[in-house]
């Protein structure tokens, strides 16, 4: 075995350490999601196949909410700003959004539930934000979410403490998809 002495051990040394700073810094990024996913962290909420078997007579509020990224032209809004719903009952809401440009836009929704701790318990069955979505010139259309809030938040140490969970969504603009945006350059073509 080769023993690295001075200068050629300070190198092998900090190789060594931007090897490991840099597969540290790859899996943070899915660790970090897996981690706020099973936990609720930041607001993060879960997702579900199926509603609750369980449906409590205790009613929870649930606000929604809607923002723009600074750069995304749509216009974009809740249907409903609060419903009340029993804990465990099958919420179902929209959102509704339009593109008032002379532009196809193709857009992505982060989202998130406050308080953070009622975010282990808000379970999706179906979004609009788990696709993108792509609107054409002067489309409006409007986008359903289904929910429910787990009844094991009466139970929790923090969650029986909320009564009322606003559900936040924020869209932002992403390129085209491919398929759309060669649709798009041809019918660009065709009126040349």
């Amino acid at each position: 075995m080769m023993r690295l002495e001075g200068p050629q051990k300070t190198v092998a040394q900090t190789v060594a350490l931007v090897v490991v700073m840099g597969g540290l810094a790859w899996a943070s990024v899915p660790f970090y999601d897996w981690f706020c996913r099973v936990t609720g962290f930041g607001g993060t909420t879960g997702v579900s196949e199926v509603a609750s078997e369980d449906v409590l007579d205790q009613t929870i509020k649930v606000r929604f909410d809607a923002s723009l990224d600074a750069d995304m032209s749509w216009d974009f809004k809740p249907e409903v700003r609060e419903m009340e719903l029993r804990i465990g009952e099958t919420g179902l809401a929209f959102y509704e959004a339009y593109n008032p440009t002379d532009r196809p836009i193709a857009g992505s929704a982060s989202y998130n539930v406050a308080p953070y701790q009622a975010g282990y318990f808000f379970n999706k069955i179906d979004c609009f934000c788990f696709e993108e979505q792509v609107l054409a010139p002067g489309e409006r259309v409007m986008m359903p979410v289904t929910f429910y809030v787990d009844p094991e938040i009466v139970d929790d140490r923090d969650g029986k403490y909320v009564h009322t969970i606003t559900l936040s969504y924020t869209f932002y603009e992403i390129d085209l998809p491919e398929g759309f945006a060669a649709v798009e350059t041809d019918n660009d073509t065709n009126l040349n």
